[in-house]
């Protein structure tokens, strides 16, 4: 296809925040519907001739014409934890595979990812093909209904059993019960991880320790019609340990390039292959970070906090009304969030649809932070927790933007 250079906007227009991206296949705005990261599986499925509608996307032959997906036998899609499509774009010139597929015109926009924009609602998303609010998923830390506290989602730490709250079928396992072979490659640690049981159960797990073994299994499993899974972290980690923009992120993001390169040359002839990420990541400013632990203007009312720094789930207590409690921080923040209720988000279509068992879990009032500000708690979070380099969760291009690339061996 006829190349084209991707052109990065002014920095700070990737810090605003963007209007509510929509889960209607054919909504008209430009960004969301197909082009969303929930309908690449159901697109993925229609290429390969077993089409798997979810209940946000009804038509996945659609999808796969939307994201321009050519039909295939065998697929390896790969998930680039942390690698927006802003990023990839703005170090483009350290990936040669990666550039080469940024530059043909089917790969040259990002497709959206979902609110929050943080890897358990991502995945989830993903993995289902449908949205936070109907996996129950909606935050990295959020409101367990049955003990009436906090739980954190990454490792499930005081949440209910994955299939519990994780009630929708994934495409993997849908996929498998069609006859189709699903293979998953990826770290031992994570075979049978709470979130890979949430999110991507139904597949055959390969497990390998060294980055060039998890590819070469996937290359490897690519040999036979069906769905292949790939999952590469390295983005994320290093980002939030030593900042995206960093020296060492670099260096990760070379040696991921280098790693998908390999699965390009590993791969049997015809396979197709794709690459998306669950999210972006932005850099932090100290400078403009607002601890809620020194400010009883926000601390008041609020019973817990959930979310990231990002994208805040302010749990009020009883007596509260969410009305006052966002107009209060909306006067604090100004410009600096976006503050929702809880109903005005749902109404918004922020979540998706949501299932009923969902809503208590949401918090009942949404801080969706702008700019490189962060907003945190030193009462419950941890020093290192509060001071991340880089961050994501927000509703910014930068955090919701993620590159859909496209490529056949």
């Amino acid at each position: 296809m006829e190349g084209m250079s991707v052109e990065v906007p002014d920095p700070n227009e990737l810090l605003r925040l963007q209007p509510t991206v929509r889960y209607d296949d054919r909504n008209e705005q430009g960004r969301g519907g197909a082009r969303h990261l929930s309908a690449v599986l159901p697109a993925i499925s229609a290429a390969m001739g077993h089409p798997l509608p979810t209940p946000v996307h009804s038509d996945p032959e659609f999808a796969r014409e939307q994201l321009g997906l050519p039909e295939a036998a065998s697929v390896v899609v790969v998930l680039v934890d942390g690698l927006g499509f802003w990023n990839l774009a703005m170090r483009r010139g350290h990936a040669p595979y990666l550039r080469s597929l940024l530059d043909d015109s089917s790969c040259s926009t990002p497709i959206s990812t979902c609110y929050p924009s943080t890897t358990v609602a991502a995945m989830s998303t993903f993995g289902t093909g449908t949205c936070p609010g109907l996996t129950a998923m909606t935050g990295y830390t959020q409101m367990n209904v049955q003990t009436n506290e906090i739980c954190q989602l990454i490792q499930f730490k005081g949440a209910p059993e994955p299939l519990e709250l994780q009630r929708q079928p994934t495409i993997f396992e849908r996929l498998s019960a069609e006859g189709v072979r699903v293979t998953s490659s990826g770290l031992p640690k994570f075979a049978a991880s709470p979130l890979t049981q949430a999110a991507f159960r139904g597949a055959d797990y390969v497990s390998n320790v060294l980055p060039r073994d998890r590819v070469l299994a996937a290359a490897k499993a690519a040999r036979t019609p069906g769905l292949t899974y790939l999952y590469i972290r390295d983005a994320d980690k290093t980002g939030h340990n030593y900042g995206w923009d960093s020296d060492r992120w670099v260096g990760a993001f070379e040696r991921i390039d280098a790693q998908l390169g390999l699965l390009k040359r590993s791969v049997p002839r015809g396979t197709l292959i794709v690459v998306v990420a669950d999210h972006g990541m932005i850099s932090t400013d100290p400078d403009l970070r607002i601890d809620i632990a020194q400010e009883p203007m926000l601390a008041q009312g609020v019973q817990a906090v959930g979310g990231e720094p990002r994208a805040l789930m302010l749990y009020l207590e009883p007596e509260c009304s969410a009305d006052e409690v966002a107009d209060r921080w909306r006067d604090r923040l100004g410009d600096r969030a976006l503050v929702r209720t809880r109903d005005e988000a749902v109404a918004d279509g922020v979540y998706g649809p949501v299932d009923p068992r969902v809503v208590p879990m949401i918090g009942d009032v949404l801080v969706s932070a702008a700019g490189r500000t962060t907003i945190v708690d030193s009462r419950i979070q941890t020093d290192k927790a509060t001071r991340l380099p880089s961050v994501h969760g927000s509703q910014t291009s930068a955090e919701m933007d993620i590159p859909l690339l496209i490529d056949m061996a």
